[in-house]
């Protein structure tokens, strides 16, 4: 009897020895958040995201309620809950010929605006602007209110082109309303940063398939990434700010550029890798998970470029 209790108990010891390892195993995986930003800018980025989202895979959207497609990027969402949605505060737009304005009206924020009552085009534009916090403040208010009245579930916020936090004021002023809505902050979780924006469109996906299948061990990564399916509308647009995103004489990229994250997000080499070389999670999961208290600024200050 004593012999047959020594051999269960030992069997049990051995089963939890298990069931350790399993889980720390499982500990030391990877996570690999993928955010992709600029939706809502127009229907091309739009169909661009919606076909990410039939693959199934969790990821974070970045919507820029100020632009005039945003009303069709809602509607792809709430068909697709394991997208996590934030608000790509907004105060440029840079595309030539195609522009928008702030949500709260011209005559709202005025020092925000152009002579035409469009966004500036760069970040060095505004910062060299006579801009108002005060203007900023009313106008990232109106963007995040309009965010959550479509009834989208809302998670977290992050700059379009680093602009609502180029300064430690404008820092602040994001900081103070993700608190007040109780939003996440991208990157205020600790990640590992990669942008995919300025990586040439002849190596982006071999950089980007080799970043994800070296990932270290128990890492928190997030990938910034642009997509959209080449179409008209899109082939047209000129980046008004980067040379990367036209040719040598001034023919754009940028759909080129999206197409080409699009095609490296939704194939098979990437998708296969899920839940073997990492675990995708969304900003969803992090503010779940660590709750918006245990945000903080990165140092050296983050600054998105696109």
């Amino acid at each position: 009897m004593k012999k047959l209790y020594s051999i269960i108990t030992l069997a049990l010891l051995l089963n939890l020895c298990m069931l350790q390892l399993v889980q720390a195993q499982k500990s030391q995986t990877p996570t690999l958040l993928l955010r992709v930003d600029d939706i809502g800018m127009n229907h091309a980025v739009n169909m661009g995201v919606k076909q990410l989202a039939e693959t199934g895979v969790p990821f974070s959207a970045s919507v820029m309620f100020a632009c005039p497609w945003y009303q069709e990027a809602v509607e792809i969402l709430k068909d697709h809950p394991q997208v996590a949605v934030g608000v790509h505060l907004t105060l440029n737009a840079e595309w030539k010929n195609y522009r928008w304005g702030p949500v709260a009206g011209r005559t709202a924020v005025p020092s925000l605006v152009d002579s035409l009552g469009y966004f500036l085009p760069s970040i060095e534009a505004f910062l060299k602007s006579d801009y108002k916090l005060a203007d900023v403040e009313k106008e990232l208010t109106a963007q995040i209110e309009r965010a959550l009245g479509t009834g989208l579930n809302i998670s977290y916020v992050d700059p379009h082109m680093g602009m609502a936090l180029a300064t430690p004021e404008l820092r602040a002023l994001t900081e103070r309303l993700a608190k007040k809505y109780n939003l996440g902050i991208s990157n205020y979780f600790g990640e590992t940063y990669k942008s995919m924006w300025p990586v040439t469109v002849e190596t982006k996906a071999k950089e980007f398939m080799d970043f994800a299948n070296t990932l270290k061990p128990g890492s928190l990564n997030v990938v910034e990434l642009h997509v959209a399916q080449s179409s008209p509308e899109m082939d047209v647009l000129v980046d008004m700010n980067s040379t990367l995103m036209n040719t040598n004489d001034g023919k754009p990229r940028a759909s080129q550029h999206r197409q080409t994250e699009l095609d490296m997000l939704v194939s098979p080499e990437f998708l296969k890798l899920a839940d073997k070389k990492f675990k995708l999670i969304t900003y969803a999961d992090l503010v779940k998970a660590n709750g918006i208290q245990s945000m903080k600024a990165p140092r050296p200050q983050y600054e998105e470029i696109k």
